[in-house]
């Protein structure tokens, strides 16, 4: 099988910045030894028989979750790993060494599919959480095992089974607490920032954002919120355009939504015309993700039109989003509290 059927879609993507969420994963756990043919012939001792040890089980290949992962990077430029093969049986009843184990530690919120099926076979989310993708082959016998009374020289003995290959896809879908999404330019990366500990990209242009941010919210009673700021979804994204697709899967796992709305109309666009547009998408993407929880958020409420547009869009859409400033810190306690009060609520 090509190899190449299986590398990311974009090598320059991967170059240009350092979070991966989607990678090609070929793993060959080891082979088993063999069982040994062994007799033992020693002075003074009548009759030993046979005494051939058993071989080695082959490694094992495991991922791992690890909460201090962030992205897949590390395997993408490792993807093709292979365990140690165990060692041969030896005389004197002495069983082979196992092959090592090989750990790939991965972020949680992983994925694992069969590259050539597609079928999902495991789903790391917690820390520490382990699946084995690959079974080292077991060890073959070792020639003692068909001692008998009236076969006492056997020279029987089994080889050592090979080990699993597997062709694998691995997909990360972040794992947060709240999802913010909206069109690009709303100022999800600016509220995130004044809202989090996070420190994203801010620049006055679209997609400043190409991969997801995650920040930590922190209340006063010391509880967290983590927040994930999606990049900016476009029409058409639940297809795949402007990388929409791999943006939304992101989403897939949040609890809580936060619609976030460019109220200015800075970029020319309608208000309200985002809202809808943002909820086709999400609704032809999961129709289960317009019926979480969601927050809709009206951004850049300090600028001059964002007043009259906040009126005709509660008008036209019978939605009455929260004000703020991300540039001006409007609001942002009061949005804190809704946050809080809704991951609350999906907690219990």
């Amino acid at each position: 099988m090509s190899w190449n059927l299986f590398r990311p879609p974009s090598d320059r993507l991967v170059k240009a910045h350092t979070f991966v969420d989607s990678v090609a994963l070929h793993v060959q756990a080891g082979a088993g030894g063999n069982g040994c043919v062994s007799f033992r012939r020693e002075k003074f001792v009548p009759r030993g028989g046979p005494d051939g040890g058993d071989g080695g089980r082959g490694g094992h290949i495991i991922l791992r979750g690890d909460c201090n992962e962030n992205s897949l990077l590390a395997v993408y430029y490792t993807p093709d790993r292979r365990a140690e093969h165990g060692e041969h049986g030896k005389g004197k009843r002495c069983h082979g060494h196992d092959g090592k184990d090989i750990i790939i530690a991965v972020p949680c919120g992983t994925e694992i599919h069969d590259a050539r099926t597609g079928e999902c076979i495991g789903d790391i989310v917690a820390d520490g959480e382990e699946l084995l993708v690959a079974q080292g082959g077991r060890g073959g016998l070792g020639n003692c095992h068909w001692k008998s009374p009236t076969h006492q020289a056997p020279r029987e003995h089994t080889d050592g089974e090979p080990g699993r290959e597997s062709w694998l896809r691995l997909e990360l879908k972040l794992m947060a607490d709240v999802g913010l999404v909206g069109f690009p330019n709303a100022g999800k990366s600016s509220l995130l920032t004044a809202i989090s500990d996070a420190h994203p990209k801010v620049a006055a242009y679209p997609f400043t954002t190409l991969n997801p941010i995650i920040g930590t919210v922190i209340f006063p009673d010391y509880s967290r919120v983590t927040v994930a700021d999606i990049p900016g979804l476009i029409e058409g994204a639940h297809s795949g355009v402007g990388l929409g697709d791999a943006f939304l899967r992101h989403v897939e796992r949040a609890p809580v939504l936060v619609h976030v709305i460019d109220m200015a109309g800075v970029d020319g666009r309608l208000p309200r015309d985002d809202y809808h547009a943002l909820r086709t998408e999400l609704t032809l993407y999961r129709e289960d993700l317009v019926e979480r929880p969601t927050l809709i958020v009206a951004n850049k409420m300090d600028l001059p039109s964002a007043a009259e547009n906040l009126r005709e869009f509660e008008g036209r859409t019978g939605v009455h989003p929260m004000p703020v400033s991300a540039a001006k810190g409007w609001g942002l306690d009061e949005l804190k509290d809704a946050l809080f009060r809704l991951h609350a609520q999906h907690e219990h």
